[in-house]
């Protein structure tokens, strides 16, 4: 892999730490400084909300200034939320810790542009194993943002995670590092464009690859995220867990997201896209029906283990089969579409965690999902009936 790969790597496992710290904390501190019990999970949802406000304004600024200059803006804005954050714990304020969260979700939307700056970097029959090496970086963030979380700090402290966000803070600043010493612009081998060019959108979305692609990704997503975000609470508040029971299944959760990138650019390759996402609905099934089944640590282990692996497919499935619906001028445009469809529903379902767990409980939870495991399923119907069933990475 070129060396550009390798710098996101090393960067997306520092930058992507915002999300698994703020989805272990933000529920219990929300709890503890929310006005309602309703509103815990809303610093969660609210990160995903400063990834969607971001995606269009991060997309239309690499376009005109290039990749690296909006990636180092955005391990900047990560920084920031980290000390917000740290502003937050010391004055108690709830309003604060949710602007730090949708800072951190502002800086998140940059960092999802990373696994495009791979794909672009190397050949064209390499693109899905480079987003999956990007992606890899997660691994990294699985542990590393949950133990930040709990340094120097918890829920008997004066100042509780007061410390934790300002250790987010100093991550935040070695990912810009990072970047700014390691990442090369010119080794792209996708030049910038600054025009609009190629097909009319309508036209573009009237291809079902593009609406398969779309929905791999947004639906993977908001499903993962509607249950990750419902589970430290659910664990902890509902079924009598504690916190480090919490804590080891979100991160062996966010490991499992990441660890199959070790294979799944390989299985674009060798098995094709459709088998992959197909896997993916399988393994959320599973999910589904381990976590109805009951609340005991393994249930909730198992679940989530299950949880990582089908996103990871679904995902790293969508991402590649993705740049197969547009041409090079057309790129920020479907890039920059795909990731509002992506992080509008994971934003959605983030926010709705709290109060359907809350009004309903967490086998009712877990079933929300069926039904749109079926829409991603109808919608793979549809793209394959086209006569695209053998859809493979080019080799």
């Amino acid at each position: 892999m070129p060396f550009n790969v390798w710098v996101l790597v090393a960067a997306q496992a520092l930058a992507m730490c915002t999300a698994p710290f703020i989805v272990f904390i933000g529920s219990i501190q929300g709890r503890m400084l929310a006005p309602a019990p309703e509103y815990a999970t809303l610093p969660v949802g609210l990160v995903v909300v400063g990834t969607v406000l971001a995606i269009k304004p991060a997309t239309w600024l690499m376009q005109r200034l290039g990749r690296k200059r909006v990636m180092l803006l955005g391990a900047s804005m990560g920084m920031l939320a980290g000390t917000l954050g740290a502003l937050a714990s010391w004055l108690g304020l709830f309003p604060l810790l949710c602007l730090a969260a949708v800072l951190g979700g502002t800086g998140l939307a940059v960092v999802h542009q990373y696994r495009f700056a791979a794909m672009e970097s190397v050949p064209d029959n390499m693109a899905g194993s480079a987003a999956a090496r990007v992606l890899l970086g997660g691994l990294v963030a699985a542990w590393l943002g949950p133990e930040i979380a709990t340094l120097g700090s918890g829920t008997e402290a004066s100042y509780p995670f007061l410390t934790s966000w300002l250790g987010l803070a100093g991550v935040q600043f070695s990912a810009l590092v990072i970047l700014g010493l390691g990442y090369r612009a010119q080794d792209e081998r996708v030049r910038e464009t600054h025009a609009g060019g190629g097909r009319p959108l309508r036209e573009i979305l009237a291809n079902p690859l593009i609406w398969a692609a779309i929905s791999a990704a947004a639906i993977g997503y908001a499903v993962m995220s509607f249950i990750m975000t419902a589970t430290p609470l659910s664990m902890t508040e509902m079924a009598g867990h504690d916190l480090d029971d919490a804590k080891r299944v979100i991160q062996l959760h966010i490991m499992a997201m990441y660890l199959p990138s070790l294979i799944s650019g390989w299985l674009t390759r060798v098995v094709g896209i459709p088998l992959m996402m197909a896997a993916g609905l399988l393994a959320y099934l599973g999910c589904v029906v381990l976590a109805a089944s009951g609340v005991s640590f393994h249930h909730y282990l198992s679940a989530l283990l299950l949880l990582g692996v089908g996103w990871n497919f679904l995902f790293v499935g969508g991402t590649s089969l993705l740049p197969r619906g547009y041409s090079d001028a057309e790129r920020f445009r479907v890039q920059g579409l795909n990731d509002i469809f992506v992080f509008g529903s994971q934003a959605t379902a983030a926010l709705s965690a709290g109060v359907i767990l809350s009004w309903l409980g967490w086998s009712a939870l877990v079933m929300f999902a069926v039904p749109f495991l079926i829409i991603h399923g109808v919608l793979m119907m549809l793209w394959l009936s086209r006569g695209e069933a053998r859809v493979t990475e080019p080799s």
